[in-house]
């Protein structure tokens, strides 16, 4: 079964196929202006008792030359059953389809990156029947991308950089630099984005950041999401809440300097109001007023049980 973060890990490509071009830049491929850009179904199973399936399976379609199919794996540790498995799905695919096979395993730590590039070999006595080499993207050479206009022009990059350097000292950067650029994208691919990360950085010091950044900064404005309604209303509600106490606090203080008595029953009624013009008008009558019955002129009493009932 595919993880909920491991599924997050490969959506990208099959969602976001742009992140092509600037991958294969990374690794020193030419990558196609325009290509056409189909996900096969990555089911290689040949026998029921014995399954297999690849992350993501692309055909390419350059407009300048052949057709070529591009594997896609997503590795989050070393894992030896792979150096079988990986030859396995490239020669299947390469007899299913008739077409070459590329081989594209991202990684999140060194180590496994260091492993995953193989290659892996199949003989017996010095002679090699295949040889498996897979292509790979890790923290060692996908970019540490903190400029958030960098990010705004490459977000799907700026995710697996994310990704990628989670647990390096440049991760704050890399987040804040995406988050701030998503102010800048459709609501669509700002929210793909957010749950990219929110899933694959589950769990980790980059992923309280990252839930950090998102809780004090709307990346959604104006466009009336859920997420967006749910923090505006929020914010609004606690800056009124938190402006009507430093009035009430005010109006309080102003009556204090003044030597104006102030019964509980009257303290209770300015701390408990919360209508801001209302709090306004005491303050100003507060400065001027000779007794606390001065204060509220020209205000309503508050309704009591009793006066309800008469």
């Amino acid at each position: 079964m595919v993880s909920s973060s491991h599924e997050g890990l490969h959506r990208i490509f099959q969602e976001r196929p742009e992140i092509l071009a600037p991958v294969f830049r990374v690794l020193g491929l030419p990558f196609p202006e325009k290509a056409t850009l189909d996900a096969l179904t990555p089911d290689v199973t040949e026998t029921k008792p014995l399954e297999r399936r690849i992350d993501t399976v692309l055909r390419i379609g350059p407009s300048d030359g052949d057709d070529f199919l591009l594997a896609i794996e997503a590795q989050g540790a070393r894992k030896p059953d792979k150096e079988s498995s990986w030859p396995y799905y490239v020669a299947h695919l390469q007899a299913k389809y008739r077409l070459p096979v590329l081989l594209l395993v991202v990684c999140q730590d060194l180590a496994t990156a260091k492993w995953a590039a193989g290659p892996f070999d199949c003989g017996v006595r010095g002679w090699t029947t295949q040889r498996t080499h897979p292509l790979v993207i890790g923290p060692d050479n996908l970019p540490v991308i903190t400029d958030q206009r960098t990010a705004a022009e490459n977000p799907a990059m700026a995710a697996f950089s994310a990704l990628a350097h989670a647990r390096s000292r440049h991760i704050d950067g890399i987040l804040e630099a995406l988050g701030r650029s998503l102010q800048q994208q459709d609501p669509e691919a700002a929210d793909y984005f957010y749950e990219f990360l929110d899933i694959n950085l589950r769990d980790t010091a980059a992923g309280d950041k990252w839930r950090e950044i998102l809780g004090f900064v709307s990346y959604f404005p104006g466009r009336g999401t859920v997420r967006e309604t749910a923090y505006l209303e929020g914010k609004a509600e606690g800056k009124a809440e938190a402006e009507a106490e430093a009035r009430a606090s005010m109006i309080l203080r102003a009556l204090e300097m003044r030597e104006i008595h102030v019964p509980d029953d009257a303290r209770e009624r300015i701390a408990s109001c919360t209508d801001l013009d209302t709090l306004g008008l005491w303050f100003d009558q507060a400065l001027s007023a000779a007794t606390v019955d001065d204060l509220f002129a020209g205000t309503p009493a508050p309704s009591t049980d009793t006066a309800d009932a008469s």
